[in-house]
Formats: structure tokens, sequence, C-alpha cells
């Protein structure tokens, strides 16, 4: 069984829980997850089962929009409701402007960013003091959509690795009270369903592809590099024959493609 499965994570759950809850459900044995949501945040996980896990990273790069709720006035440690949280009473300004485009930032401590081997929310547990590099991401997309006295909604489209907690963080004394996934690449919130399996086909739908005749199947599936003709010019192309997904390409100086992920072994 090889594929994605679209889940609709729930509140106080990892994403590990639900990983773990597929697996056991479809009675597979290995899977694993394109992009962790926090225990607090819900919304749509990508499940990957079987092959369909060796092409993560591409699933994890897809673009992902949000929906927040964001207490105003207050402040946390972790920007969440787990956090210790101070009420301040500064209220960020409506109608300020909401950063776009290309902006430097910082993942917060309580993050599952890497740090010299750790995860950082696991040396934040143990009290060390630390500082993760800024890093560039890109928003789309943020928009306030709602006000209410001390609470107000936003929805958020950005790039992979950009965390919202901070985008609502940096608004002034405010933090996430909630967080809601709903899109990541084209899959949606609305379509998940933790019992069915999309075929690996449907699941890199998302990138360009290229139809290989029987010989050059062949070759690819040996991890041969073949001619690019006239594939289109991306970074990653998916190359398919008759019964499916071969392998995830790269152009090679220019003429060829290079399989660099291969489904068939």
């Amino acid at each position: 069984m090889d594929g994605l499965v679209l889940v609709d994570k729930p509140a106080g759950k990892t994403s590990h829980d639900v990983t773990l809850a597929v697996r056991r459900g479809l009675g597979v044995r290995k899977a694993g997850h394109a992009g962790t949501l926090d225990p607090f945040a819900t919304g749509l996980l990508l499940v990957l089962v079987g092959r369909a896990r060796r092409a993560q990273r591409f699933l994890m790069a897809l673009p992902k929009a949000y929906t927040t709720v964001a207490r105003l006035g207050a402040l946390s440690s972790t920007g969440d409701p787990e956090g210790e949280v101070t009420a301040t009473g500064r209220i960020p300004p409506a109608g300020a402007a909401l950063p776009t485009g290309r902006i430097l930032q910082r993942p917060p401590a309580y993050s599952a960013v890497r740090v010299h081997g750790r995860k950082a929310y696991e040396r934040a547990r143990d009290g060390e003091v630390f500082e993760i590099p800024e890093r560039e991401v890109s928003v789309y997309r943020f928009e306030e959509l709602w006000r209410e006295d001390d609470r107000a909604a936003f929805e958020i489209e950005c790039s992979s690795g950009t965390y919202v907690r901070t985008l609502i963080a940096e608004l002034g004394d405010a933090y996430c009270e909630e967080l809601r996934r709903t899109s990541v690449g084209p899959f949606r919130v609305e379509d998940a369903d933790p019992q069915r399996v999309l075929p690996l086909a449907d699941a890199l739908r998302f990138l360009p592809s290229v139809h290989l005749d029987a010989d050059a199947s062949r070759r690819v599936g040996h991890g041969q590099r073949i001619d690019a003709g006239e594939a289109p010019d991306a970074e990653a192309i998916l190359l398919v024959d008759d019964d499916g997904p071969v392998a995830i390409a790269q152009r090679h100086e220019g003429a060829q493609l290079k399989p660099i992920v291969g489904f068939r072994s």
C-alpha cells in the first residue's frame, strides 16, 4: 500500500500520535508525515504510507494555509495556550499593515527545529538558553477576518517553514489561541479521510510529469539517466509509465534527467 492519507488532526494529539493511528488503522508497517502540527493545533496532516514516504521532502515543501484565532493583550512563553500566559492589556492596533512577501523569521524556541542535533523544544524544556538562526520565508497572504474585544482571527497563506505562532507574536502582545491548517499545496482539509489512501500518482500530481516508454522506464528504474527531451524546466519532475510513478528526477547538465527518488525497488 503506497500513497497519501489526508487526516484532520484533532487538538491534543501530536502528529506522531495521528501517524501511528493511521498506520494501525490501515494495517501498514511504515508511515510518516509531511509537516508537523503542534499538539494544540488542528487541521490537515499529510500521512505517507509505503513508498510515498520517499517523496516526503517534496510534500513538505508545499505551501500551506492556516486560520488562527489570536488572543490580544497577552503573551505566551510558547506562543500558544500551552505556555505560561501573561496578560498585559496592550492590544495591537487594528488596521496595522500585516507582513507579506519575503521576510526574515526566527522560529520559536518551542519548535521542532533541530539545534545542534536536538529539537529546540527539548532544549527549551530543559531550561537551556539558545538562539535559533533567522531564516527567510514567504507570506503570500495575511488577512484579518474579524476582531472582537481581545480576540482576532486571521487567514494566512505561506511557504513551508513559516511559523504562524511567530507571525502572531510579532504583531505585538498576542499569541495563537487556536490554529488550524486548512490546506497543503493542492490538498484540502475538507477532503480528509483517514481510511482512504490516495494512490501515489494522485499524491504527486502537483509535480510536472513526463511519460516514459518501456525502454526509458526500465533505465530509470535502474537509476540511469535519460535524455530530457521536451521535459518541463522544473526543479523536480515526476517520471511515469503506464503502471504509474517510476521516479522523481532532476535535470542534470540541462540535457538529461537524473532519477533522485525511485518507486519501483
